[in-house]
C-alpha cells in the first residue's frame, strides 16, 4: 500500500469511528415504551472500524482477521485448534460429519450407528445426526437445570451407540463428570454444543474443552457476535484437518485461501483412482460443503473477543439480579438452578410455570410481550413433537416427561449485557404483576 492510500485509509477509519459514536448512541429507556429484547448485539465504534478496515482490503473470503480470530479464540479456551465457519449450526454439522470420516478407521460413525442426545433443545444439535444417517437416542432432561438426565445414559446405551452430542442448555453446563465417565467407559465420541455457553465453566474449567469436539455460535443473540458465524474447537490435529476438509468443499488440500502448494507436493499426490500428480487443490477426500466465514465477519469477532470477559460477567450479574428479585414468586414459578459444580455464563433466564398454577405459560408470555419484554420458549420444546421430526428413526431411553413439561410450561427472558438496572427492575415489576393477577 502506497503512502497516499495508507493516509486515506487512516482518514476513513477515523471518520468511521466518529460516525459510529454518533450513529449508535445509547437510547434512553422508557418503561412500557422501550422494547427489551431477549438478546441483542452489544458493540461500540471498534467493531465498526474493524468491519470497514476489513472491507477496504477487499479480501472477501477468510483472511487475516479470520486467522487472527482462530488463534485468539483458541488461546482463550486453552485448546490447540479453532476452526471458523459461517454459523453455529454449520459448526454442529461439521463436528458430527467429521466423525464419519474414513480417516478415523474403526472409530468412524456409519449409517445406523446411534448418538445419544436430548429432545429438549435446538434443532441443529439434532439435525446433523439425522443428516448423516445416524439414529438419535433421546434421554430426558432434569428440572430446573434443563440438561440431560445422566441417570438415563445407561438405559440409552446399546451395541450401536458410538457418540454423545449434548448442548449446555442456555449456558448451564450439563453434568460433565458423569458424561465424561460414561463416554470414557464405553469408548464413545463426545461433542459439546457450546453455542449458548461461551464462558461457562465446569469445576473452574471452560466448557468446550472436555469433548473431542466443541461448537460455538456467533449469531447476534449469542455471547459475542459476527452477525453470522460459528466455530469448532478441538485439541486433536487429525480432527481439525477433517473439519476443515468438510468445511472447504471436502477437498484433501489444506492450503488457506489464496495459498498454493503448502504441502510442497501439489502435483505429486496419488489418491483414490485419480492419475498420479492430479492437482491436490482439486482432490476431494470427503463429501463436503463450502461453509467458510468472510473476513469482514471475523473482523467484528476480533473486536468482540476483547469484550468477552466483561460480557460474561454482565450475564452472570443480570441472572443473579433476576433470580434474587423473583425469590418471592416461587409459589408460581420454578426458578433455574446451575448444575452443581458449574459456573454458567447464562444465555437466558428460564422460568417454569408450576404445574396446577392459576396462570398459564401463554398468559405470562402474552403479558410480558404486551409490556414490551421479549420472551422465548426453550427452542423446539420436545423436538419429537415438531412436524419436521414425525417420521425420523429414533429411540427413547425413558419417558420424556420433563421434556414435555418444558414444552408446555417454560419460557425464558434475557440476561444479555445490554440490560441495565432500570431494565432489570422493569422486568421484575412486570413479572410481579402476574402474581398480583
Amino acid at each position: 500500500m502506497d503512502d497516499k492510500a495508507a493516509s486515506l485509509r487512516s482518514k476513513i477509519l477515523e471518520m468511521v469511528k466518529e460516525y459510529s459514536s454518533e450513529a449508535f448512541k445509547a437510547r434512553e429507556f422508557i418503561p412500557g415504551e422501550s422494547w427489551i429484547p431477549y438478546a441483542a448485539r452489544v458493540f461500540d465504534e471498534e467493531e465498526v472500524v474493524h468491519l470497514v478496515d476489513s472491507s477496504l482490503d477487499f479480501w472477501l473470503t477468510a483472511g487475516r482477521y479470520a486467522a487472527r480470530f482462530e488463534e485468539e479464540f483458541a488461546r482463550f479456551f486453552g485448546v490447540q485448534n479453532a476452526v471458523l465457519t459461517n454459523s453455529g449450526s454449520s459448526a454442529n454439522l461439521l463436528a458430527l460429519s467429521c466423525l464419519t470420516s474414513r480417516r478415523l478407521g474403526d472409530r468412524r460413525l456409519k449409517p445406523g450407528d446411534e448418538v445419544i442426545t436430548v429432545a429438549a433443545g435446538f434443532p441443529t444439535t439434532l439435525n446433523p445426526i439425522i443428516q448423516n444417517g445416524l439414529v438419535p437416542v433421546f434421554v430426558d432432561v432434569t428440572i430446573p437445570t434443563y440438561n440431560a438426565d445422566v441417570s438415563q445414559l445407561d438405559a440409552a446405551l446399546s451395541e450401536k451407540t458410538r457418540a454423545v452430542m449434548l448442548a449446555h442448555t442456555l449456558g448451564n453446563p450439563f453434568d460433565i463428570d458423569a458424561v465424561k465417565a460414561f463416554v470414557s467407559k464405553h469408548k464413545l465420541w463426545l461433542i459439546e454444543d457450546c453455542c449458548d455457553a461461551v464462558g461457562s465453566k465446569w469445576n473452574g474449567r471452560l466448557v468446550g474443552t472436555f469433548g473431542h469436539l466443541a461448537t460455538m455460535s456467533f449469531y447476534p443473540a449469542h455471547h459475542i457476535t459476527m452477525g453470522e458465524g460459528g466455530c469448532v474447537l478441538t485439541d486433536d490435529p487429525a480432527l481439525k484437518t477433517i473439519v476443515e476438509s468438510f468445511r472447504d468443499w471436502g477437498r484433501d488440500c489444506w492450503c488457506g485461501p489464496g495459498n498454493d502448494n503448502t504441502c510442497r507436493r501439489r502435483f505429486e499426490w496419488q489418491l483414490g483412482d485419480l492419475p498420479k500428480g492430479y492437482d491436490h487443490k482439486y482432490t476431494y477426500s470427503h463429501i463436503g460443503y463450502n461453509l467458510k466465514v468472510t473476513d469482514m465477519q471475523a473482523a467484528i469477532g476480533v473486536a468482540q473477543l476483547k469484550k468477552l470477559p466483561g460480557f460474561i460477567e454482565a450475564r452472570k450479574r443480570n441472572f443473579s439480579a433476576l433470580k434474587a428479585g423473583l425469590e418471592d414468586m416461587q409459589g408460581l414459578f420454578v426458578l433455574p438452578e446451575a448444575t452443581p459444580g458449574s459456573d454458567p455464563s447464562w444465555f437466558g433466564f428460564p422460568i417454569l410455570i408450576k404445574e396446577g398454577a392459576r396462570v398459564s405459560r401463554d398468559q405470562c408470555v402474552r403479558h410480558l410481550e404486551e409490556k414490551k419484554i421479549a420472551t422465548r420458549l426453550l427452542f423446539g420444546g420436545n423436538l419429537l413433537r415438531q412436524p419436521a421430526y414425525g417420521e425420523i428413526k429414533h429411540r427413547i431411553a425413558a419417558d420424556l416427561a420433563s421434556t414435555d413439561a418444558v414444552m408446555n410450561r417454560l419460557f425464558w427472558i434475557g440476561v444479555y449485557p445490554g440490560l441495565d438496572e432500570a431494565r432489570i427492575g422493569y422486568m421484575l415489576e412486570t413479572l410481579h404483576q402476574i402474581a398480583r393477577g
